[in-house]
C-alpha cells in the first residue's frame, strides 16, 4: 500500500509539473475549451485509497513467423501506441517508445509492465515515423534518435511545434503539420487529423504545439492512428473529409478516474463510438497494459472492450497481444 502511494505521489508530482500553465497557448481544442485540472483536483487524485491491480499481458512471438523486411501487409503492436505498419511496400512506425519509461527523468516516472514485443534491432527499415503529440510516452527522443541513426533516410512526421526539438537532438528529414495537412508520396497520403487532447513537455510549453491523429491514405483503402484523445466529434468530421478508413488503431486505456481524465482518455466504450463515427471496418484497442499511467487495472480496458462489443453483437474490434500480427487484406 505505502509503496503504491510513494510511485503514485511521484508520477503525480511529475503530471503537476507537466500540468503547470503556461501564460499563453499557441493551440486549442476544435471545441475551444482547454483542458486544465486544478491543484486541488490533483490532490483529490493523489490522495485516493485506490489500489491497482497489476497484471502482465502475454507477449506474442508470432511476429517471428513473418520476414519482416521482405513480407508485406501486416501490423504488429509493439505496445502502448507504438504499431509496426507494413502496407504496400512502405514502411511505418507510430508513436515509438523503446524506452524503459515514459518520463523526462532516468530513475522516476511511468515505468514500462512489459518490454517491447520487438526490439530496435528486430525492426525492418524505416520508411515513415509518425507522432501524434509531444507527451513522453508518444514522444520518445531516446527511441527517435536511435531510429534516425539506423534509419537515415526515414521521414519523420510530427504536430506542428515540435520539429525543433527532434532537430536539436539532430534529427533530419522531419516534417511539421496542423491539422489536414500532411505528407504526399505516389505510394501513400499521410495526413494529420484532430482529435480532443493537449501538449506539454517542460514548464512554459503547453499547448505549444499541436496534437493529433494520423490518418494514412493508400490507393486502395486507408488506415488510421488516433494517437491519444478524449472523445469528441473529431472523428465524425474526420470520416466527413477523409472518408473511412479500412483498420483504426484506438487508445482504450488510461481512463479512471474518468472525472478527471475523461476530457484527455477515452475508455473503451468511447473507443467503440470512435469507430461507429469513423466508420472503420476493423480496429484495434492500444494505449493500454504497457504503462502505469492512471487507476484502473492493467487488464480492465480488454475486459470493458470486450463487453461493449459483445453488448452491441460487434466483432470487428479487438484488442491484440502486443507480438501478434494483424494482417492487412
Amino acid at each position: 500500500m505505502k509503496s503504491m502511494r510513494v510511485k503514485k505521489f511521484l508520477f503525480l508530482t511529475i503530471f503537476l509539473i507537466l500540468n503547470s500553465n503556461a501564460l499563453l497557448s499557441d493551440y486549442e481544442n476544435t471545441n475551444g475549451q482547454p483542458i486544465e485540472k486544478s491543484f486541488q483536483d490533483l490532490m483529490k487524485w493523489s490522495t485516493s485509497d485506490v489500489e491497482t491491480k497489476i497484471d502482465y499481458i502475454d507477449i506474442s512471438d508470432e511476429w517471428k513467423n513473418l520476414n519482416l523486411k521482405e513480407d508485406n501487409n501486416y501490423t504488429v503492436w509493439i505496445g502502448h501506441s507504438t504499431f509496426l505498419i507494413k502496407k504496400n511496400n512502405v514502411t511505418i512506425l507510430t508513436d515509438p517508445i523503446f524506452s524503459d519509461r515514459a518520463s523526462p527523468f532516468k530513475n522516476i516516472g511511468p515505468k514500462r509492465l512489459i518490454p517491447p514485443a520487438l526490439n530496435l534491432t528486430d525492426l525492418p527499415n524505416i520508411d515513415f515515423v509518425t507522432v501524434s503529440h509531444n507527451h513522453y510516452d508518444h514522444l520518445d527522443i531516446v527511441s527517435l534518435k536511435e531510429i534516425y541513426k539506423r534509419n537515415p533516410e526515414a521521414v519523420f512526421l510530427v504536430p506542428a511545434g515540435d520539429k525543433k526539438l527532434l532537430k536539436r537532438k539532430g534529427i533530419q528529414n522531419v516534417f511539421e503539420y496542423e491539422w489536414w495537412n500532411g505528407f504526399k508520396t505516389p505510394h501513400v497520403e499521410i495526413i494529420f487529423t484532430p482529435v480532443q487532447h493537449w501538449s506539454k513537455r517542460g514548464l512554459f510549453d503547453r499547448n505549444k504545439s499541436l496534437w493529433g491523429g494520423w490518418f494514412f491514405k493508400f490507393n486502395d483503402y486507408s488506415l488510421f492512428h488516433a494517437g491519444d484523445t478524449g472523445y469528441s466529434n473529431d472523428f465524425k468530421e474526420t470520416r466527413s473529409r477523409l472518408g473511412s478508413p479500412k483498420y483504426a488503431f484506438i487508445p482504450i486505456g488510461a481512463y479512471d478516474p474518468e472525472w478527471f481524465m475523461a476530457e484527455s482518455h477515452v475508455n473503451p466504450e468511447d473507443a467503440v463510438q470512435i469507430m461507429i463515427d469513423l466508420g472503420a471496418e476493423r480496429s484495434f484497442g492500444m494505449h493500454w497494459a504497457t504503462f502505469k499511467l492512471t487507476d484502473e487495472n492493467t487488464l480492465e480496458p480488454k475486459e470493458r472492450l470486450d463487453k461493449a462489443i459483445r453488448n452491441i453483437n460487434m466483432k470487428n474490434f479487438i484488442a491484440p497481444s502486443p507480438g501478434s500480427v494483424i494482417n492487412l487484406d
